[in-house]
């Protein structure tokens, strides 16, 4: 696992410029980085989540008293009310985040949590919402390419996650108003180092020779280096006058294929990367077979396949990324290379 840091040098904070942001998921990675640069950015920032992610030790004496933590459930409503207590905007990221599970706990963190924040944001007088999403809520399960910013289908998702994200999603779009601006931001695969979601489960996997390539690993995807991610989710925060009611999916906008990826991240971490190949069709029934196995005795970690992630591994997706750029007035930091880079430092030290 890796442990709690900063991906950033948390230093250059700029002076309090009163507004405080409710960010919630800040245990997450990027949940957290999104706290530490809404801090820099002169902000102060409420962190509502269940658990202590640590995130006040990490930081430097004399920016604590901007920052407070609330812990609780997203769905208590007394909870979210005090979160919500002099804020100024709300940047949404906790949900549950699965390939497997039973359907009910996502509709009630994914779904029932975001129209609580949402209601109650209201009540409070709040005017800034900004939902993070995925763009898994518009994937029907074949290839686009090149593709804008499609609606959320929820009867079209692929998966509980997706289809209570894309449930989430139009709920909160629901609320948007001259009053209430409500903006989408729909990262697509971040990664970085420490990142325990993906990175370290791919080279988990690679290293025991349990992570094979789909099809040759040939599909063509887009991801988000974390650093991007942040600066696009933090820019979209800003500019919701701008965003509001428009959907936006961020990526680093350099498409490459399945194999290239986690070759990457298996070779920045000294890990052989996977090559032995399987037939997608194949991968897709076992998915099948294998969450009906997890609804009756599910496993600690996540289970080795699923539908859903069989299609994202096997068909390509990347993204037009021109409105986003020009909305959010925003373009990444960090390349693909980079990021590689970046991770080798981690996973040498």
């Amino acid at each position: 696992m890796g442990k709690v840091f900063s991906q950033r040098p948390l230093t250059d904070f700029a002076a309090s410029n009163g507004e405080r942001v409710v960010v919630t998921g800040a245990s997450g990675m990027l949940g957290r980085e999104v706290v530490f640069e809404l801090l820099r950015q002169g902000y102060s920032v409420t962190a509502l989540q269940r658990s202590d992610a640590g995130l006040a030790a990490l930081l430097p004496e004399e920016i604590r008293e901007r920052f407070r933590q609330v812990r609780g459930n997203i769905t208590d409503i007394a909870t979210v009310e005090e979160a919500l207590s002099d804020a100024d905007g709300v940047i949404h990221l906790a949900a549950k985040v699965s390939f497997a599970g039973a359907w009910e706990d996502f509709l009630e963190t994914n779904v029932r949590g975001t129209r609580v924040l949402v209601e109650k944001a209201k009540d409070a007088g709040i005017s800034r919402f900004l939902f993070i999403s995925s763009p898994s809520v518009a994937h029907t399960g074949v290839s686009f390419m090149g593709e804008g910013n499609g609606p959320a289908t929820p009867e079209q998702a692929r998966g509980h996650y997706a289809k209570s994200k894309a449930m989430a999603e139009l709920l909160a779009l629901e609320s948007d108003s001259d009053d209430f601006w409500v903006g989408v931001i729909r990262p697509h695969i971040v990664w970085g180092p420490g990142d325990t979601q993906l990175v370290e489960r791919v080279l988990d996997r690679a290293a025991k020779g349990t992570l094979p390539l789909l099809n040759k690993g040939t599909a063509l995807i887009d991801t988000t280096y974390i650093d991007n991610a942040v600066d696009a989710i933090v820019a979209g925060y800003r500019r919701l006058e701008h965003i509001h009611g428009t959907p936006l999916v961020v990526t680093n906008g350099q498409p490459r294929q399945v194999a290239e990826l986690l070759a990457g991240m298996c070779e920045a971490a000294g890990i052989t990367p996977p090559s032995r190949s399987v037939p997608a069709f194949l991968a897709r029934g076992a998915g099948s077979l294998i969450e009906k196995a997890w609804e009756i005795r599910p496993g600690e970690d996540e289970p080795p396949m699923t539908r859903f992630l069989a299609e994202q591994l096997s068909t390509s997706h990347w993204f037009d990324q021109s409105l986003t750029r020009r909305l959010l007035d925003w373009e990444p930091a960090v390349s693909i290379e980079e990021g590689y880079e970046k991770l080798g430092r981690y996973y040498r030290k």
